[in-house]
């Protein structure tokens, strides 16, 4: 409901916050010295001109909230959140938390900043995605950044090569907090990377077997929850834990269904983003069904940008597990790879046994063998990846 400010060109307008989004509002906006009716009159602005709705917001226990907005504002809001399939709680949590991202605590030196997105995928299998996030993962923190590597691929190769075992059916997971059943706290399900070179700063999230049927549970809970939306599935489990990381890279299923949507929108280029931070990294293979599996892939990247209005940046190819000696169709398809000029080959890396071996032994790869050709790829792919 509403009812006239005397001044004439504000109303005061009652809706619901959760509490913990209300405290933070307050504290933020007493920080960058804003009056609170100012904030929240710029984030449902912001809000309102954004393409679609933001990742959804844990709204459990909103209070009653009020406070004074420019006259109008708040039917347009209503109109906005309706036109969303969104409640008008869930439009102001999200309107609220976008706000508090994009205007970190002066008070926390790097509070706020997106982590790089690195979305390592192809929808062919045995192109090396498992082996390139791994690694380049481990690039990344051996050059002292705090890393979280994601196995979001319900096969597990990852989580199994690094000894970490998967998470059992019907337990807290990745998975379960997606379709915002969540039980716990996503970081108690984390492992430490051990490894003098890493530091402690390489984490994984292992694989869950749940994933096998993301696809489907994903589409129920659209269907069952108002203003859910599908595409920011992954960004709401994973948006929590962004402030502990540097950089995020997620190894991904051989899949264009659902879940790779979203992992795609994680990846997109968010507001205020420098291109080229974060994107997709491609590997591939130097033979022509890893072309036409990278021609699906990129129409299903076109068909996402153009549905949501969004920006995914390509970071650029790994041409993997190249030997030059199975003749002319490896060495042409490499030609044809590097004369695509965009995306970009960040490296080409040759069918050695060092990989094998640390997979075999179940080791990180730059613990293995830090001084293997394979090892310094990673690192160039890893920085070729980065701005």
């Amino acid at each position: 409901m509403a009812s006239p400010y005397p001044q004439g060109d504000r109303e005061k307008v009652a809706s619901k916050l959760p509490s913990a989004l209300r405290q933070a509002l307050k504290v933020r906006a007493a920080e960058l010295g804003l009056d609170i009716q100012d904030a929240v009159t710029t984030a449902i602005t912001n809000w309102r001109d954004q393409p679609g709705p933001g990742p959804q917001v844990d709204t459990a226990g909103a209070d009653s909230y009020s406070t004074w907005l420019p006259a109008g504002l708040y039917d347009a809001f209503k109109t906005t959140c309706t036109e969303r399939g969104l409640s008008y709680t869930q439009g102001l949590a999200q309107a609220v938390q976008a706000w508090l991202d994009a205007h970190p605590s002066p008070n926390q030196p790097g509070a706020g900043l997106d982590p790089e997105r690195k979305i390592v995928c192809n929808q062919k299998g045995g192109v090396g995605k498992t082996a390139v996030s791994a690694g380049i993962a481990q690039a990344y923190a051996e050059a002292g950044k705090r890393v979280l590597l994601v196995d979001y691929d319900p096969q597990g190769h990852l989580s199994q090569q690094l000894a970490i075992p998967q998470i059992e059916p019907g337990r807290d997971s990745l998975v379960s907090h997606m379709c915002g059943e969540g039980e716990g706290d996503l970081r108690d399900l984390i492992v430490t990377i051990e490894g003098e070179r890493f530091g402690k700063r390489l984490h994984l999230l292992p694989a869950c077997y749940d994933a096998f049927l993301l696809d489907a549970r994903i589409a129920v809970v659209g269907t069952q929850r108002r203003g859910f939306q599908k595409e920011a599935a992954l960004e709401l489990a994973l948006r929590p834990l962004e402030t502990d990381y540097d950089v995020i890279v997620i190894d991904c299923p051989p899949s264009l269904g659902i879940a790779m949507d979203a992992a795609l929108y994680y990846g997109r280029r968010r507001r205020g983003e420098q291109a080229g931070v974060s994107g997709a990294v491609i590997p591939v293979l130097a033979e022509d069904s890893s072309a036409t599996a990278y021609d699906m892939l990129s129409q299903q990247i076109a068909a996402l940008c153009d549905d949501l209005s969004l920006e995914l940046d390509y970071l650029g190819l790994v041409v993997n597990l190249y030997d030059s000696r199975r003749g002319y169709v490896a060495t042409s398809s490499l030609a044809e790879w590097k004369e695509m000029g965009d995306p970009k080959v960040l490296a080409v890396i040759g069918d050695l046994k060092e990989q094998r071996e640390a997979v075999r032994v179940r080791q990180p790869l730059l613990s293995y063998a830090p001084l293997s050709d394979q090892a310094e790829a990673m690192r160039q792919v890893a920085r070729g990846a980065s701005r």
